[in-house]
């Protein structure tokens, strides 16, 4: 009588120890080599990118540039008709009026949240769609709350803020748009929260220095998660840490105050819990506002 085979072997399961070194050592080649760019980043953000990083570009044909996408237009008209930035004039429809009255910053702006808005909607990330658009609603929140804080600070340029805040959490995107390639890392939640907790900052300022921001803005997304940072007065930097943890702690008054301890950049921005409890309730029509015009 035949002897039974013997049943085959389960393949092995994936060192998902192993892939997070390989993966965390890709992305250090990428960041140390500059090569770290979205993927499915829409050509005319980059022509935006590229058109504003010219300081002898006027306004007309920035213009041109923008109304070459309906829907870069229409984000951009938006935000020049935003409660917060129109500040009270009339409403307008004229592109290069619109690029006029916001400035290249919020210009910027409008095309960075159009193209996160197209990412989010790429076949190729289809499956992480979800976990993209929660970076999305905190991104918004980020960059109106970055707006709110800093429009009452001195020395701080506010529509930078905004722009800095709906940055800060693109190193994520990106590490999440890399790993999804991969479905065991993928597959490993808390292997996968952990790189994105330890890499996204540096993985976010690689990828605004390689899209020409200003070196400022830069730091403040490779830094903002320093909560002891020194610094001799405050600046964009302390503006984002403080809006991220206003996000983090919307509505939570007590869990605010308590988290706030030690962080540094709230002193030197000379806030203390009632006071950003009232500039949150104070700027809740503009915020809410703000995050509607960059299409939340």
């Amino acid at each position: 009588m035949a002897a039974t085979p013997a049943p085959a072997a389960a393949p092995a399961a994936p060192d998902t120890n192993a892939l997070a070194f390989q993966f965390v050592e890709q992305l250090a080649k990428e960041v140390s080599a500059g090569r770290v760019e979205l993927p499915a980043f829409p050509d005319v953000a980059v022509r935006v990118r590229k058109v504003l990083g010219d300081d002898s570009v006027g306004a007309d044909q920035i213009a041109r540039v923008v109304t070459s996408d309906p829907g870069l237009a229409a984000r951009v008209l938006a935000l020049a008709n935003s409660a917060a930035l129109s500040r009270g004039g009339k409403p307008i429809s004229d592109m290069k009026m619109a690029v006029n009255r916001i400035g290249h910053n919020n210009v910027r702006t409008a095309a960075m949240s159009f193209a996160i808005a197209q990412l989010r909607r790429a076949e190729e990330l289809k499956a992480i769609s979800h976990h993209l658009e929660e970076l999305w609603h905190e991104s918004t929140m980020v960059a109106a709350l970055a707006h709110a804080v800093s429009s009452r600070a001195r020395g701080i340029n506010s529509d930078e803020a905004m722009l800095t805040g709906l940055m800060h959490n693109v190193g994520k995107i990106y590490i999440l748009a890399r790993a999804n390639k991969n479905a065991a890392l993928f597959s490993d939640k808390s292997t996968l929260d952990s790189i994105v907790r330890d890499w996204h900052a540096n993985v976010g300022k690689a990828i605004v220095e390689n899209w020409g921001f200003p070196t400022h803005i830069c730091e403040a997304v490779g830094a903002y998660q320093d909560m002891e940072r020194d610094a001799e007065k405050s600046d964009i930097t302390d503006v984002l840490t403080i809006a991220t943890m206003l996000s983090a702690f919307l509505g939570k008054d007590i869990d605010l105050e308590l988290n706030m301890q030690g962080v540094r950049a709230f002193a030197r921005m000379g806030l203390d819990n009632a006071k950003c409890v009232f500039i949150m309730e104070d700027c809740a029509e503009e915020i809410a506002a703000l995050r509607r015009a960059l299409g939340d």
